[in-house]
């Protein structure tokens, strides 16, 4: 009588406790089996990125050393101090006394950090959010493992790999032909990187609390991703041309980072700022999922019609409905990116005549610096666009492993005809937002220049980019056909060719090496000539790629539940 009495006692004590939000020794009960369960899981994916990021360090710390003597490198020192390269690189501290290790840090640390923060983001959404949504989370937990184990563990996992990359990074920077002087500003330049792949790992924890869906949760981190580096470009940018905005740099995680300036100032003291926020992301989480019931998330899902429109009685309807959401929220913030940039046009105009001859030569001279301008960013959002084509193709791999694309197959629906569905929904996506991110970008150029002849000519010169975007696409979905375990590979090719793209031309590597790129083909246009045959053929190699992928999806086995 007395055990019957004591027992609903204490598990109602228990769970008046459980929403609190403290955590307690009982919240991350099994912790070290859980994380080694996720180390054993991720047995590949984490020596390759890993890997990969240090492998990037030391191809960048190497090949510059080796390519670029004295001259040339203050040459790129010079092409580098532009408002243009600051909005996309940083703020170049240290350049004006250039070394090897102060321009590696200048020109190539925010992708390096930007590689590091999309590592973050991945894995916690992959422990926790897909994990939830695939029912495993479930299995976890009806074993001996507390409330707040997974996400712990998840994020353990994910500082692991962040100290990781930064201590490999060290380690192939400082033994490297940059030959940098101090170990200090080494180990400041990577462990910087490091805490901003932490911070993000931070902001990850925290959307995927809000949404039930994975893709959804991973594409709102990604987004505030973004949203840091506009705003980082813009402050950076701001800084170089000698204006009012350049303390937007310090409203970045990716800018607190830049602004230790290794190799120059030395400063560890703006990671503090990155180290406050992650506590305050962690326990931010931690409140979240006290709140929430496994499987939900905080922002309630809205209840369907009754009946279904007329538009999800085709498969193209249905996948247009399953990528709405996130092209809609790339939609606003590629027109609004536009209309940034472009606005910036005048002053790129104005301050033209005092630039360096070099610059003038590479943005096609005094009188095309305008033209020049639009051409270069024309490929910047074409590079941008392709990583939301990747992550919409991606999402059909997403929709498999969650046990949905077998209902689909299950009525009078080929496989081919919901992988061609799929595919053409982000085709077309890819194209309308480099139709929204030229025309941000023209009404923003016209706008500052008081010239409206350029809306047109920019509008074309994004369009025409979406031919190599599709082509990057075109591989993805030939993978997902045949081996989708492989389409990681696609990630690899377009950091290979954002890479030539953006600086093979500064490395003064042969045209051989540059063709590689996708994206150097079809020319920066207006201030280049489009080459109507790299257009046609990746037109062709896309249409070939896709259609292959759907064979390949005949013949494979289908993930099933």
């Amino acid at each position: 009588m007395n055990l019957l009495s004591a027992t609903p006692g204490r598990h109602r004590g228990a769970h008046e406790r459980e929403p609190s939000g403290r955590l307690g020794a009982g919240d991350l009960t099994g912790l070290g089996r859980l994380l080694a369960f996720m180390l054993r899981r991720d047995r590949l994916w984490m020596p390759l990125w890993v890997l990969g990021l240090a492998a990037l360090t030391a191809y960048f710390a190497n090949a510059i050393a080796v390519v670029m003597d004295a001259d040339s490198l203050q040459d790129m020192t010079v092409f580098a101090k532009n408002p243009v390269m600051a909005l996309i690189t940083g703020p170049g501290y240290g350049l004006d006394d250039v070394s090897v290790p102060r321009f590696i840090v200048g020109m190539y640390g925010v992708f390096l950090m930007i590689g590091a923060a999309l590592m973050s983001i991945m894995t916690v959404s992959r422990h926790i959010r897909a994990e939830e949504q695939t029912g495993r989370a479930e299995l976890v937990r009806a074993n001996v493992t507390g409330r707040h184990t997974q996400l712990i563990a998840a994020l353990v996992l994910t500082v692991i790999m962040n100290a990781v990359v930064a201590a490999l990074m060290a380690v192939a920077f400082q033994f490297s032909d940059a030959e940098p002087d101090s170990l200090a500003s080494t180990l400041l330049f990577t462990i910087g990187i490091g805490v901003v792949g932490c911070v993000f790992a931070g902001i990850a924890a925290v959307t995927v609390q809000l949404s039930a869906f994975a893709r959804a949760a991973s594409g709102m981190a990604g987004a505030v991703l973004a949203t840091s580096f506009v705003i980082r470009g813009i402050g950076d940018m701001s800084a170089v041309g000698q204006g009012d905005l350049d303390w937007l740099s310090w409203l970045s995680p990716l800018g607190w980072a830049q602004q230790t300036a290794p190799f120059t100032l030395d400063r560890w003291w703006p990671l503090w700022f990155a180290a406050g926020l992650f506590l305050l992301l962690v326990i931010t989480a931690l409140v979240l999922q006290s709140r929430r019931d496994l499987g939900a998330g905080i922002v309630a899902e809205r209840l369907g019609r009754a009946h279904a429109g007329r538009g999800l009685s085709t498969t193209f309807g249905l996948a247009f409905r399953l990528q709405r959401s996130g092209l809609l929220w790339w939609s606003v913030g590629l027109l609004v990116m536009g209309s940034i940039f472009g606005s910036f046009t005048g002053a790129m105009d104005e301050s033209a005549d005092g630039m360096p001859e070099e610059i003038l030569a590479i943005m096609g001279g005094r009188s095309g610096i305008v033209d020049g301008y639009l051409g270069y960013m024309a490929l910047y959002f074409a590079m941008i666009v392709s990583v939301y084509a990747i992550i919409a193709a991606g999402g059909l791999r997403g929709e498999e492993q969650g046990f949905h694309t077998e209902p689909v197959l299950a009525t009078a629906v080929s496989r081919t005809g919901w992988m061609l569905s799929w595919a053409g929904v982000t085709l077309l996506g890819s194209a309308w937002l480099m139709l929204l991110a030229g025309l941000g970008e023209g009404i923003g150029a016209a706008t500052s220049m008081g010239d409206w002849g350029l809306l047109g000519p920019t509008v074309l010169g994004h369009l025409a980019q979406t031919a190599s975007v599709w082509a990057l696409l075109g591989l993805s979905y030939l993978l997902y056909g045949f081996a989708p375990r492989l389409m990681g590979l696609s990630w690899i090719v377009f950091a290979a060719s954002a890479v030539l793209a953006l600086f093979g031309s500064m490395l003064q590597l042969d045209e051989a090496v540059l063709d590689a790129s996708i994206f150097t083909h079809i020319g920066q246009y207006p201030s280049e000539n489009l080459s109507a045959e790299a257009v046609l053929g990746f037109l062709v190699t896309a249409a070939v790629l896709v259609g292959l992928g759907g064979l390949g999806f005949r013949r494979r086995d289908l993930v099933t539940a």
